[in-house]
């Protein structure tokens, strides 16, 4: 994940140096994760990953540069999480069931997200919005082939994608962080059924 990470000429070329930097990112989420962005130190950072002061220099200039770089890292994992757990999937509503099962379950074995991501509008806001931009143009895209297949209805993807963002943002906060007194399933089936049926009552 280091390209995702936006390394460029930094990025590892070893097996080793992945490794490495793969250490230096999760130890800096644990950091970040557990004392914020302010109260986060390097040498925090290094002693988690257990590599030397220089070995972070190595990769990265700074707090705020191995700041971004996590969230681009976290932003990247998080998305190729939900699209494993959406492969293969017979439908859109079917996927979006799934991804959003598959995404409540990820936040709860990884909580410091939440608590990342949204300091970056503080601390990143390019960065912030780029996370949530890159999300909602998969999204836009994966609405607009569904929609040329017949298996959705008609409808301006954009703000459908923004939708359904927003729901699951909460819902993984409510479900993944809160509280988990409902499995990612239970919640993905009242969600999807809320999307694929809506409020408006029916007939009997």
């Amino acid at each position: 994940m280091a390209t995702a990470a936006g390394l460029g000429d930094k990025a590892p070329r070893t097996e080793r140096g992945r490794k490495t930097l793969r250490r230096v990112l999760e130890a800096a989420a644990l950091e970040f994760g557990e004392r914020g962005y302010h109260e986060a130190a390097i040498n925090g950072i290094t002693q988690r990953a257990g590599v030397a002061l220089g070995t972070f220099y190595t990769y990265f200039e700074s707090k705020e540069e191995v700041f971004r770089a996590l969230v681009r890292d976290m932003s990247h994992a998080t998305r190729q999480h939900v699209a494993e757990a959406v492969r293969g999937a017979p439908d859109r509503l079917t996927a979006e069931r799934l991804g959003l099962e598959a995404f409540i379950g990820f936040v709860r074995q990884h909580r410091e997200l939440y608590r990342i991501i949204e300091e970056a509008q503080f601390v990143a806001d390019d960065v912030y919005r780029e996370h949530y931009l890159t999300f909602a143009e998969g999204y836009r895209r994966n609405l607009a082939a569904a929609r040329g297949r017949g298996e959705i209805a008609d409808g301006a993807d954009e703000p459908r994608a923004w939708a359904l963002i927003g729901m699951s943002v909460f819902l993984g906060m409510r479900y993944g962080i809160w509280d988990d007194d409902l499995s990612p399933a239970e919640v993905a089936d009242v969600a999807i059924n809320l999307v694929s049926e809506g409020l408006r009552k029916r007939d009997p």
